[in-house]
């Protein structure tokens, strides 16, 4: 197990009762739509002042509506002043709380973290190269409250402000984050703030990364291993957000990968040495059986084959069948092999 790079990562239904009661019909009126219609015409010809009333009423109507639109405007000048007010006091993204803005050495542009810059920044349109947000190089951040561009600190220079920037803060890394469950810590030898509390982990100069105590001279060694992609989906190792496991061979892969090569393979084997995973001795009695079960023809039975052995590295002869070529050491007997 490794310790991940902290840098990773309704409305219900309504009806409306009675929407048409105050659409009454015909028979509900009395009156038959004749004498309506008769009725409209003398009335008008009768009282032709009534019009200027009407007018009068129209103008009401009219001014009413001239109300209804300022308040309209009104409700839409708050509601942009609301957006205004909570887009200052949000505090980061989806993967980091804080209370600043990173401003991008690339580009002059701020966002909330490296990842958010990546998302926008690291594309290619148009054969133009997109481009990573170096977190050593950031020299300026902006407030979230004030918006104040200013250097690097934990807390605003701004007057009056005061907002503190994160709980945990890395001055190497440009670092910060409210939530300190993570445990984070920077690592020396890492270069970069990590995950899990420092109590737990050590790092390994050789594979270049933190290693939990557990692993501390219990695991096989080499070379810059974390220092790679992952064997399965080629993402970046060492700054991977993602839980990571060391490998009996001693190399490393995303716990997640880990898991679908394990549960996809006949016989899980390293991507990158074809050493086994698991133990399989009992794998191996399981084949002797088959074997031992299954004769190869007259003319075969004899065969001789060079083998070579994955996990041991013995090179021998051994019996040639097609259900396995067994290991020429008698210690290992496994049939993780390979004919030469």
């Amino acid at each position: 197990e490794r310790t991940d790079d902290v840098e990773e990562h309704g409305g219900g239904e309504a009806s409306v009762a009675g929407g048409q009661a105050g659409a009454a019909s015909p028979s509900q009126t009395g009156v038959d739509l004749e004498e309506l219609a008769l009725h409209g015409s003398e009335e008008d010809d009768e009282d032709g002042d009534d019009e200027d009333e009407i007018d009068e009423d129209d103008d009401e109507y009219e001014m009413e509506g001239d109300v209804e639109d300022e308040e309209s405007d009104s409700d839409t000048g708050s509601l942009h002043v609301n957006q205004e007010v909570q887009a200052r006091t949000q505090r980061g993204c989806s993967h980091y709380s804080r209370g600043c803005k990173l401003v991008a050495p690339c580009c002059g542009e701020a966002f909330w973290c490296r990842f958010c810059h990546d998302a926008v920044k690291d594309v290619t349109i148009e054969g133009v190269v997109g481009h990573k947000l170096n977190r050593h190089a950031v020299a300026e951040v902006v407030c979230c409250m004030c918006e104040l561009r200013q250097p690097v600190a934990v807390t605003c220079i701004g007057e009056g402000c005061e907002n503190k920037f994160g709980e945990y803060f890395c001055a190497i890394c440009n670092f910060f984050d409210d939530d300190l469950s993570k445990s984070p810590f920077h690592c020396t030898g890492c270069g970069i703030c990590r995950v899990g509390g420092r109590e737990r982990f050590f790092h390994c100069d050789t594979c270049g990364c933190c290693y939990t105590i557990e692993l501390q001279g219990n695991h096989r060694c080499i070379q810059g291993s974390m220092h790679q992609n992952c064997p399965v989906c080629q993402e970046d190792l060492f700054n991977s957000t993602s839980e990571c496991r060391v490998l009996s061979c001693g190399h490393t892969m995303h716990n997640e990968c880990l898991r679908l090569l394990l549960n996809q393979a006949r016989l899980p084997r390293c991507p990158l040495c074809s050493v086994t995973i698991l133990e399989s001795s009992l794998a191996w009695a399981q084949l002797d059986e088959e074997i031992a079960r299954t004769p190869m023809p007259p003319e075969y039975a004899t065969t001789k084959v060079v083998a070579l052995c994955n996990d041991c590295h013995t090179q021998g002869e051994t019996a040639f069948h097609v259900l396995g070529l067994k290991c020429a050491s008698t210690t290992c007997g496994g049939y993780n092999t390979r004919k030469l």
